[in-house]
């Protein structure tokens, strides 16, 4: 009995090994399959064309992670979306994703290698349909980095490009729109590429953005009717230039750093009906420099609530620069407040709205009557700024004692003295409060004041407690003195 049922027990004990082995060889197989298939999907120098070729127009193609080969096209409308980041690489000749259908979502793709040369604008994604939408891709190594060209009603949203190592004069546009109306650009982020162009492109806004390590973080050409807010825009050569358009709004944009070979943070050139509120534009070679804005009659540039800080010049602009209106902006600072480029002034420009003027850092005036408004007018005529106007290179002798010898000069003999650039009848007294702005850091919160609060609470503790010993060890040298002195 004992025998039999040890014979049963070794084979089942068989039995099971065998259907483990067995299960286990059908795995390999299958996982060697998947991998195979896996491999293909992948690698397969077609195998991405082939299914974008297969699909039916509309259809949504969820691409999994791999390495595909491009380039690759897509004429139908389709969706392509990826998951854990498709890398679509190309082959370094020409552009790596062609888009040549209306309504083609692509989303998710990791976009690199495409050709370099210039005169072919080779791009990471050429698109030249409308309707399309460029969403949270990761472009690198590219020459340029999204081209729009008569694509309109298109959304470039979240994509985060970066260019090839080459230098500036060399590389594309990160993203480049072109005759593509009412294309939104939103939240994309863009490092060490030539520009971001908006020509020929009316009613597109420019939101959220962060553009560095360029050229022109972004330039408006021919265009009309754009809103460009809380963009950062940094480390350029110039911040935003706007030529040559009409219905401009830039609004609560940080603009900052920008000292390239022209060092604007935002350049005017012939622009009409433009309102700049709310910018911080801090730290640039010029703040605003302004050429022949506005251009039409009966248009305008206004500015209000910005803040020019720390630039060289604050802002410049040429003496044929008229009907330009400021109320409630902040001159903290600069090295020079406002220059004229090539001489003369600015008086056919209001340097105050509805009674308030602008607060100037280097006002000398008084408030008499408390209204927060100064008694005298600010009036910009320094000998040194006027002469520098005409003759840049002046600049090299700034913050040196020549030049608080020129304007010295200029207020002992009045024959010298130079006639005022402009006059704000109305400055402010304190500086006016700004809206929040992307970049920067808030205001203190109570959380970080009662922090702050407790730091020096501790800090005095210390001290007290130092002190303390301090004198408690003074205690005992005078009574160890008078010890000695009583046994002596």
């Amino acid at each position: 009995m004992t025998k039999r049922l040890t014979s049963s027990v070794s084979n089942i004990k068989i039995v099971l090994a065998t259907l483990l082995a067995s299960g286990l060889i059908l795995l390999a197989l299958q996982m060697h399959a998947f991998a195979s298939d896996r491999e293909t999907t992948q690698c397969g120098h077609a195998t991405l064309q082939a299914m974008i070729d297969a699909a039916q127009p509309g259809d949504a193609l969820l691409v999994p992670a791999g390495v595909y080969a491009g380039p690759i096209q897509i004429d139908k409308p389709l969706t392509l979306e990826g998951q854990l980041w498709p890398v679509i690489q190309g082959d370094g000749q020409g552009h790596v994703v062609v888009i040549t259908a209306p309504n083609v979502t692509l989303r998710g793709f990791v976009v690199r290698g495409s050709g370099a040369s210039l005169d072919r604008e080779d791009s990471a994604i050429r698109v030249s349909a409308p309707n399309s939408v460029i969403e949270n891709n990761r472009i690198e190594d590219a020459l340029f980095g999204v081209y729009l060209e008569r694509a309109a009603d298109s959304v470039v949203r979240g994509n985060t490009i970066y260019g090839m190592d080459l230098p500036i004069s060399r590389r594309g546009d990160g993203l480049k729109i072109f005759y593509s109306p009412r294309t939104l650009v939103e939240g994309n982020v863009m490092r060490n590429t030539r520009d971001a162009i908006l020509w020929y492109s009316p009613d597109s806004p420019v939101r959220r953005n962060d553009f560095a390590d360029g050229r022109y973080g972004l330039h408006l050409m021919q265009s009309d009717r754009h809103v460009i807010e809380e963009n950062i825009l940094r480390n350029n050569s110039v911040g935003v230039y706007v030529m040559y358009g009409s219905g401009f709004e830039l609004r609560r944009n940080l603009i900052l750093n920008n000292r390239g070979p022209s060092g604007y943070g935002v350049g005017l050139k012939e622009a009409n009906d433009v309102l700049l509120e709310g910018n911080r534009i801090l730290s640039n070679r010029v703040g605003v420099y302004s050429d022949g804005s506005p251009l039409r009659p009966g248009s305008t540039v206004t500015y209000r609530n910005n803040l020019f800080a720390y630039n060289e010049i604050g802002l410049e602009m040429l003496p044929n620069t008229e009907r330009n209106r400021f109320r409630d902006n902040i001159f903290l600072d600069n090295g020079q407040q406002v220059t004229v480029a090539g001489g003369g002034d600015l008086l056919r420009n209001e340097w105050a709205m509805e009674g308030r003027g602008n607060y100037w850092s280097d006002y000398a005036g008084f408030d008499a009557d408390g209204d927060a408004i100064g008694d005298l007018p600010y009036a910009a005529k320094s000998l040194y700024d006027t002469l520098t106007g005409v003759h840049p290179e002046l600049r090299l002798f700034q913050l040196g004692p020549a030049v608080d010898a020129l304007d010295l000069a200029a207020k002992a003999f009045p024959l010298f003295a130079p006639q005022p650039r402009l006059s704000d009848p109305a400055p402010l007294m304190q500086p006016p409060a700004l809206p929040p702005t992307p970049g920067l850091e808030p205001a203190p919160t109570t959380a970080n004041l009662i922090v702050a609060l407790a730091m020096v609470v501790a800090a005095l503790f210390i001290v007290w407690t130092g002190r303390r010993g301090l004198r408690g060890r003074r205690y005992a040298n005078v009574g160890k003195t008078h010890r000695a002195t009583a046994r002596s």
